[in-house]
């Protein structure tokens, strides 16, 4: 029988790894420990479902701010308000996508206390990944679960 028994658990229960690219002066590969090094906040949150009614959940876990500034965003400082262009995409193991503005979470603009939820309900998402959480969205459309990529993008889409 070859391995210990803490070497068969890792194996079995890895701990799932998102990673960060883009425009970025520090890409990186983040687990749920990671995230716990910056700041935790605490958020109760009611999304309206249309299959299974209102769910309430608690989450915890860092800002998506902090943790993409901590990143290093590639604004222009000689272009006056370069951070407005920046376009954040957010995928999940199982697909899912999500599109957020970088105005929508900087404290300058809209400030949206949007996670990157390193537990729900008190229940840690070390083998799940983190979670996008956006409390202001009604209906969680937006909520990605296990989250595996978070791109940061400085220029606009084709289509503008």
């Amino acid at each position: 029988m070859s391995g210990s028994l803490v070497e068969r658990g890792r194996a079995a229960h890895p701990v799932a790894e998102l990673t960060l690219t883009g425009d970025l002066a520090r890409p990186a590969r983040l687990t749920v420990p990671d995230l716990l090094a910056w700041p935790q906040h605490r958020v109760r949150v009611s999304f309206e479902c249309v299959t299974s009614g209102v769910q309430h959940h608690g989450f915890e876990g860092p800002l998506l701010y902090d943790v993409l500034s901590a990143a290093g965003p590639a604004f222009d400082p000689a272009r006056r308000k370069d951070r407005l262009r920046f376009l954040i995409a957010v995928t999940g193991a199982d697909g899912h996508h999500a599109l957020l503005s970088w105005a929508e979470i900087d404290p300058d603009f809209a400030g949206a206390p949007v996670l990157l939820a390193t537990g729900i309900d008190d229940t840690p998402l070390d083998h799940a990944g983190p979670q996008l959480v956006l409390p202001q969205d009604r209906c969680g459309a937006r909520h990605i679960s296990g989250i595996s990529a978070i791109r940061v993008g400085g220029g606009y889409p084709s289509w503008m």
